[in-house]
């Protein structure tokens, strides 16, 4: 298969799931698509064979997750701010209400399990190797994220479906 036809391959089948998982960690549509860009660059400057479909989907998304972090942690994000952070804003925006929009104030840790959990439909071991965590820190950190879930949401009329 030619770089042009792997990179459309790569694109179609992980783009969305990249720029979701992304996106839970950064909360910026731009570092997002950043994040995804350099997982491609690095898929297609370094191609590998998978045994299966799932492995490869894994790796892929353990790629985006390593460089989420990486961005988290590096020196020159937590010098910097965007330019949306010093613009007067006369009253806080309103939150729609919508369970997406309560993820997305969830910590990064509880964001990425929950997301991977209930979004893209991985179990707490397959989401341990993604993120590089024992399982039972994924089924804590689930739990947690729950009870967040349940404050943030109101705490009334959400019952725990798993």
């Amino acid at each position: 298969m030619n770089p042009n036809q792997q990179a459309e391959r790569l694109a179609n089948a992980y783009a969305d799931a990249i720029l979701r998982l992304s996106y839970a960690y950064l909360k910026n549509t731009q570092d997002a698509q950043d994040i995804c860009q350099t997982v491609f660059v690095k898929l297609l400057a370094e191609p590998r064979e998978f045994e299966s479909a799932g492995h490869e989907r894994a790796y892929v998304l353990r790629m985006a997750a390593n460089a989420c972090k990486d961005l988290l942690k590096s020196p020159w994000r937590k010098r910097t701010c965007g330019l949306d952070m010093v613009l007067e804003v006369p009253a806080p925006e309103a939150g729609d209400g919508s369970v997406l929009s309560a993820v997305n104030e969830l910590p990064a840790h509880y964001r990425a399990v929950i997301y991977l959990f209930y979004y893209e439909g991985y179990q707490a071991a397959e989401i341990g190797k993604i993120l590089g965590v024992p399982t039972a820190t994924v089924h804590t950190r689930l739990a947690r994220g729950r009870a967040k879930l349940k404050d943030i949401l109101g705490g009334t009329g959400y019952e725990r479906t798993v």
